[in-house]
């Protein structure tokens, strides 16, 4: 654990150092636009439960939270034109790097929740509290076409929680059970890999989830060989045989 935090701790400060003119020029372009806040700040869940202050670049209009669900399709209107480009190659999550450096975050964990999600957790999913959310995990790359899956859907948030959290619950405790600094650096070229060629990815990815000896259909579905289907959270198959 502390060689993953020393790691986390030199590749955020030198990630923050390098991608400076690009955190700078988004910045800009952000407030350019509307001349609000480029930042959006919002509570997530943390390690070991509470919350802390997770940041973004914003990609929608300001108070978006108030105007609709957490979940956001591609065609949400709230999304602004810049934002739909930092969105498109995952721009506005480059300044977590600075969650990183502070300790908030890891450069790869499960994805940062949104608390009233969280609270949804069954018991097996509240293992995802254990560890410090990250920037990107196994499900950041399956998923990161979310918004174009909600696309056309009347209540994203159920459609969310029916064929999508399912499967990243999955994933994000494979990852738990399996991941180190090793680990970690795979997933971060994977997930540079995925903003050029996500076939590719899902591809490695795989192969990946194989080795870790992952249950066959949450591998297919990773890999997106077939359509995504309803399942319960992990967790729920428990509750609804005791009930």
């Amino acid at each position: 654990m502390m060689l993953k935090r020393a790691f986390d701790i030199v590749a955020s400060g030198l990630g923050l150092l390098a991608f400076s003119p690009i955190l700078l020029g988004v910045m800009l372009a952000i407030w350019l636009q509307d001349k609000q806040s480029p930042f959006y700040i919002a509570p997530r869940a943390a390690r070991g439960g509470g919350s802390f202050h997770m940041v973004k670049f914003r990609s929608m209009v300001v108070n978006a939270d108030k105007l609709g669900g957490s979940s956001t399709a591609i065609t949400d209107r709230r999304i602004t034109p810049v934002g739909q480009f930092v969105r498109a190659y995952k721009i506005d999550e480059l300044i977590q790097l600075w969650n990183v450096f502070k300790g908030d975050m890891s450069l790869v964990g499960p994805r940062p929740q949104v608390l009233s999600d969280a609270a949804l957790y069954t018991d097996v999913e509240k293992r995802m509290l254990s560890v410090r959310p990250g920037i990107t995990d196994p499900a950041s790359i399956v998923f990161s076409d979310e918004g174009k899956i909600l696309e056309g859907s009347s209540n994203p948030d159920h459609l969310y929680d029916q064929i999508i959290r399912p499967w990243k619950s999955r994933l994000a405790l494979a990852y738990i059970d399996h991941g180190n600094v090793w680990i970690d650096l795979e997933m971060i070229a994977l997930t540079v890999v995925a903003i050029l060629s996500k076939p590719t990815a899902l591809r490695a990815l795989g192969k990946l989830l194989r080795r870790w000896n992952l249950d066959p259909l949450v591998i297919r579905m990773a890999e997106r060989q077939v359509p995504l289907m309803p399942y319960p959270p992990p967790g729920a198959e428990a509750i609804a045989h005791s009930s």
